[in-house]
């Protein structure tokens, strides 16, 4: 029996029917109803809408029109869902602690005179006298007197043409604008900058992925602060995207909101399923000879059919996920598809989440805690994520001042099973998740097991458990989340391991696939491009060896490169079960097979793994925790007398102030340490 049906009885009791009796739908009549008398309104009730629900938790008349019969149902119960969460206002007690961060006091505001001031920040440029050029400027850009006296938001995006995760954002971020105007505030676009980690895969481009993080943290930063905007919301598409945002958030601690832009749809050629992964593994099979030239040019082409980030359950989805199971992005925001109308509407319905946000004073250091950050590392294992999230949770919590390290990673990954049957590892992409249930259905069964704790405040005023009464469960009969008694792994993917090759520790992706212990001897490389000419030239002298590739950490990359080439050219080649491969840099999201990174101290900085040589003896012990080369102290203390560091790769520009900054990969390659 499939988890879909085993909650069929759970489903028709949260959603009061089967499916299809929710599906059928029609549009309301055009006229506001009145709000309800004055002694039942909720204070700081949002902006009636024409959309009402006629059942308390899910509505069944739909925003739009019925779905075809032959579309799934669950995106546009998702919709509906949404409409009935924006017509409801927080449950907040009418006085007392808003769960959040150090016990932090929030009394609910009882009359006009006691709310708060929701222009606060941008009334220090519209309202001195002092103050005539700042107001000049505004008036130049088209606001009016009453326009002055509202909360003005900056909206960004980290819009640019050249990728496909982020070339469709400037429409969204439109969307969001016309969306806080609607709910009665102003709305600012502005733009921050973004790198393809696709394009720049593989080359010294690679350099500058992980610094964009921190280069989009601090540019939303910069100008939230100078422009005094009163609330952001934030539109990114890309791997580090996401942190980025959020990092700013943190720091900046005004009213809030994340919309990711979206997963990209999989593409299709000759009955076969590609994404992005398969345009990189397509190389080591050619390589192989497993497949022509024509064909890997037909995988190429056909990988990537539109807009959006990868599909799989790589770093974009899970930072998307993880971010929404902590609160800071609306509920479906990860798993609906970029070019679904659905996110349209979801940035539509951030202006209202928004304003209500500001009248209770609700801000990112309120929803992100050591509990909602607990939570998202429940989602990151559940799913099989990307470790990337260990690096950019870990700088989350320190953006709003928390403190997480490696170690919380691997007690949760002790108490969390991986679910998920997504690539890399698996067969499904996100937009099979979302046809299911999507991120909210996942959240509502790992509510049910206990594994996520429901009190933590989210961007809806409603608390995470609140949120999942609303949407219905997984749907039923699916196949991409299994139950908990019959998981893909009984722990979590992600395992830091510690030894005398990485005595600050590193982390491993381990799903199972690649069992759970592997010894050879090292095949040394200095850097990831050595590593692809040699693969290239002859594959089969990587069977057996633990391939280390170094020199590409924080500092010696710099900006610790992702290594989803070499690891796609070893699965392309057929090595995926018969080489480990260990690296001071990162993977993508991407990456799977027996791979171990963010091994600390980095080669740059003297770490042991800057002491292999080819030939010695490396063994991987997943149960054990344990990494280590077949070395005695005295030995490798000899080759660290003779070892001296390598030159910089920058010694000018961004990189050479990221190598002067960054911290090590165990603190999150934060740069504002």
């Amino acid at each position: 029996m499939g988890l879909g049906s085993r909650q069929k009885k759970e489903g028709k009791k949260n959603m009061g029917g089967p499916l299809s009796q929710l599906c059928t739908a029609r549009r309301l009549p055009s006229a506001i109803p009145p709000p309800p008398p004055a002694a039942n309104r909720r204070t700081h009730a949002p902006p009636a809408s024409p959309l009402v629900s006629i059942h308390p938790r899910i509505p069944r008349h739909l925003p739009h029109s019925s779905p075809p019969k032959t579309l799934n149902p669950i995106p546009y119960l998702a919709a509906a869902a949404m409409q009935s969460l924006a017509l409801t206002s927080p449950s907040l007690p009418a006085a007392g602690p808003v769960p959040g961060r150090r016990g932090l006091q929030r009394v609910r505001a009882t009359a006009v005179s006691d709310e708060p001031k929701l222009n606060k920040y941008s009334a220090r440029i519209t309202e001195p006298k002092s103050q005539g050029a700042s107001q000049a400027v505004l008036y130049g850009v088209g606001l009016t007197d009453a326009d002055l006296r509202k909360p003005q938001v900056g909206v960004s995006s980290v819009w640019y043409e050249g990728n496909t995760c982020n070339m469709h954002l400037l429409r969204l971020a439109e969307a969001v604008r016309d969306g806080v105007r609607e709910a009665g505030m102003v709305g600012f676009r502005f733009n921050t900058v973004g790198v393809s980690d696709a394009i720049s895969m593989g080359t010294r481009g690679m350099c500058y992925s992980l610094q964009s993080r921190d280069l989009i943290a601090d540019s939303i930063e910069t100008v939230m602060g100078a422009q005094h905007y009163d609330a952001n919301i934030s539109i990114p598409g890309c791997d580090k995207n996401m942190p980025g945002t959020i990092m700013a958030m943190g720091r900046l601690n005004r009213p809030s909101i994340m919309i990711y832009g979206g997963t990209i749809k999989p593409g299709h050629f000759q009955g076969n399923s590609f994404d992005i992964v398969s345009a990189f593994q397509c190389y080591g099979e050619y390589v192989s000879g497993s497949i022509s030239d024509e064909q890997r040019k037909n995988v190429l082409r056909n990988s990537c059919p539109g807009a959006g980030a990868c599909g799989g359950m790589y770093t974009a989805n899970t930072m998307a996920s993880a971010i929404e199971t902590m609160g800071m992005s609306l509920p479906y925001s990860s798993s609906t598809p970029a070019e679904d109308p659905l996110k349209l509407e979801e940035c539509r319905l951030a202006g209202k989440y928004l304003l209500e946000l500001l009248k209770m004073d609700l801000k990112p250091r309120d929803i992100i805690t050591e509990k909602s950050l607990r939570n998202a590392m429940v989602i990151v294992m559940a799913l099989g994520g990307s470790t990337n999230a260990v690096l950019h949770l870990i700088a989350i919590a320190r953006s709003v001042g928390l403190h997480l390290t490696l170690d919380d990673f691997q007690k949760v990954s002790d108490q969390v099973p991986f679910l998920a049957d997504l690539k890399p590892s698996g067969k499904y992409v996100m937009e099979d998740l979302h046809k299911i249930g999507g991120t909210p259905a996942v959240i509502h069964y790992l509510l049910e097991q206990g594994l996520l704790d429901g009190d933590c405040m989210t961007v809806t005023g409603k608390t995470l458990a609140e949120n999942a009464k609303i949407f219905p469960p997984l749907s039923e009969g699916q196949q991409i989340i299994r139950p908990l008694d019959n998981p893909i792994k009984s722990t979590g993917h992600i395992q830091i391991l510690y030894g005398n090759l990485a005595p600050e520790g590193s982390v491993a992706k381990i799903t199972g696939k690649e069992g759970l212990f592997f010894s050879g001897p090292a095949l040394v490389f200095e850097g990831e491009e050595a590593m692809i000419t040699a693969i290239s030239e002859n594959p089969a002298t990587f069977k057996g060896k633990v391939v280390v590739i170094r020199g590409e950490g924080p500092k010696g990359g710099p900006g610790m490169p992702e290594m989803l080439t070499p690891t796609s050219a070893i699965m392309g080649a057929g090595l995926g079960k018969e080489c480990a491969l260990l690296t001071d840099g990162r993977f993508s999201g991407g990456s799977h097979g027996f791979v171990v990174g963010h091994i600390c101290p980095e080669a740059q900085e003297g770490g042991p793994i800057g002491l292999v040589q080819n030939g010695d003896l490396i063994t991987i012990d997943v149960v054990k925790r344990a990494i280590d080369v077949d070395l005695t102290e005295a030995q490798l203390e000899e080759r660290r007398r003779k070892w001296s560091p390598p030159s910089y790769k920058a010694t000018c520009g961004a990189l050479w102030k990221y190598i002067k900054l960054v911290a090590p990969a165990s603190r999150g390659c934060v740069t504002d340490e």
